[in-house]
């Protein structure tokens, strides 16, 4: 499990962790910890299209990102990954 969160937080070298993908992840969680909250302790209606709406915005912002900042990470170790 530890190498699969570690996997998904760095870069293509699989040492360096990027703010972006971390940034991402913590997104990630505080939308849907949000909703949970709302729902428990507010007790208030949970809009499965709205949530579904905001989060496909935030995946799709988040992708995006990455996507034009791959080419400012740095490159795997010339032996090999980890």
């Amino acid at each position: 499990m530890k190498k699969l969160l570690v996997d998904c937080l760095t870069g293509k070298d699989g040492t360096t962790f990027d703010m972006g993908r971390l940034l991402w992840a913590w997104g990630v969680i505080s939308f849907t910890g949000l909703a949970g909250y709302s729902v428990v302790y507010l007790h208030a209606a949970f809009d499965a299209v709205g949530y579904g709406t905001g989060f496909a915005g935030v995946l799709a912002a988040g992708g995006a990102a990455l996507g034009f900042k791959a080419k400012t990470e740095p490159d795997p170790p010339a032996g090999g990954a980890s």
